[in-house]
């Protein structure tokens, strides 16, 4: 089973992110675009739409043009046994277990979608943490992002801050939604650092939990489409009565 190697570990702690190309196999993307391609056509929910976001360029309602645009397939895991085939899948487990420890958790509640970034009406996302609306005992989680089809920097692909998992910020550097303020002149050296996470179908991105991201606009005239899971550490759970304890988790055992 192939792992992470020392310079993609070390490349981890010190950017908070790490792309693996190549790591889930043609069959496996196959199904899952299957699945979300009829999905998509048939909004079949629970789904979140461009227009539920409020997001600059989004539609104002439902009714609007552009209104009707898929952002998420929400609760990914639940929809097909291709999802829960990618959620434990040996090659992704044996590399998350490399930054967490050997028992993980797969919360439900967090990520747990597909991101469907649709041409013309599929929104910019600003610089932000995950972190940021979860609550558990610690901010130690990984994102795993599967690319289901190319992401380029002119169809929205995932920009990256390196090093920005370890900084600490002052709170006028955010907005109320706690999105990095791009008019700070603090927050543009920082952004002026950022780089594109590029993929073809079948690579994934590993990132830390408070490592800063953002997406541009799709320019394309195709939809790009990821999948997105979390993890956790067994030792690391939800603090009770908040949004991240609401959902089911999966335990991921050690193997023997």
């Amino acid at each position: 089973m192939s792992l992470f190697t020392e310079h993609e570990l070390a490349d981890f702690k010190r950017d908070g992110f790490v792309k693996v190309t190549g790591l889930v196999e043609p069959s496996l993307i196959d199904r899952i675009l299957e699945y979300t391609d009829g999905a998509v056509a048939k909004h079949v929910g629970p789904i979140e739409y461009e227009s539920d976001l409020g997001y600059p360029g989004a539609p104002d309602s439902r009714d609007a043009p552009g209104g009707d645009t898929v952002r998420r397939l929400l609760k990914a895991f639940g929809r097909d046994p291709s999802f829960t085939e990618l959620a434990s899948h040996p090659q992704i487990v044996t590399r998350l277990r490399q930054l967490l420890g050997s028992e993980l958790v797969l919360p439900l509640a967090h990520h747990n979608c597909v991101m469907v970034k649709a041409p013309c009406y599929g929104t910019a996302t600003g610089w932000h943490q995950d972190i940021r609306y979860w609550r558990f005992r610690q901010p130690k989680l990984v994102t795993m992002l599967l690319a289901l089809s190319p992401a380029t920097e002119t169809n929205g692909c995932l920009k990256v801050i390196p090093g920005s998992h370890v900084l600490t910020l002052a709170e006028d550097r955010l907005d109320t939604a706690e999105f990095l303020r791009e008019d700070h002149p603090d927050n543009q050296e920082l952004i002026h650092a950022s780089v594109p996470l590029t993929m073809q179908a079948g690579d994934v991105a590993f990132f830390h939990c408070r490592t800063f991201h953002a997406a541009g606009s799709n320019q394309n005239e195709l939809a790009r489409k990821s999948v997105l899971f979390t993890y956790r550490s067994s030792d690391n759970p939800p603090i009770a009565g908040t949004r991240s304890s609401m959902s089911p988790e999966l335990l991921l055992h050690a193997e023997e």
